[in-house]
């Protein structure tokens, strides 16, 4: 089936997005709470249930220079979670301006009168649909 899934980690959300390798396309999904650390399990299990991806990809954030920073601790350990729990090729991949990208995106519908917190998810998941168009077109999905 070729299904991916991409995953904006963040401490509060995590965006998730589903996207095709034959295609190259990706689109939002939904975004996950995450309390104590630890994202809605139930949830992700319904969507990886539903979806069956066969590689899940998660964004990994830098700083402008390419180096990790505090959040991307946080990411590595969302990714080691996600490969113990589902068994499933994890690959890790930079996310730098994703956000930046999904919410020039959203430009439009906010300045129509939508707000950003409102939108907050949308948003997330839409970051995670870059994430994943931007791994879907580089050379590194040849793996499984």
């Amino acid at each position: 089936m070729s299904c991916v899934f991409g995953f904006d980690y963040g401490s509060r959300l995590i965006g998730v997005a589903v996207g095709n390798r034959f295609t190259g396309s990706a689109r939002g999904l939904a975004a996950i709470a995450v309390r104590d650390g630890d994202p809605d399990w139930p949830a992700l299990d319904a969507l990886r249930k539903e979806w069956l991806p066969e590689t899940l990809v998660v964004g990994l954030p830098l700083t402008l220079d390419g180096e990790e920073q505090p959040a991307s601790k946080g990411a590595r350990r969302f990714a080691d979670k996600l490969g113990q729990r589902y068994n499933l090729p994890v690959q890790l991949t930079d996310e730098r301006y994703s956000s930046q990208e999904a919410a020039q995106r959203f430009a439009s519908a906010r300045a129509a009168g939508l707000k950003k917190k409102r939108d907050a998810a949308t948003i997330d998941a839409e970051a995670a649909a870059v994430i994943l168009e931007r791994w879907l077109a580089s050379a590194d999905t040849t793996g499984p």
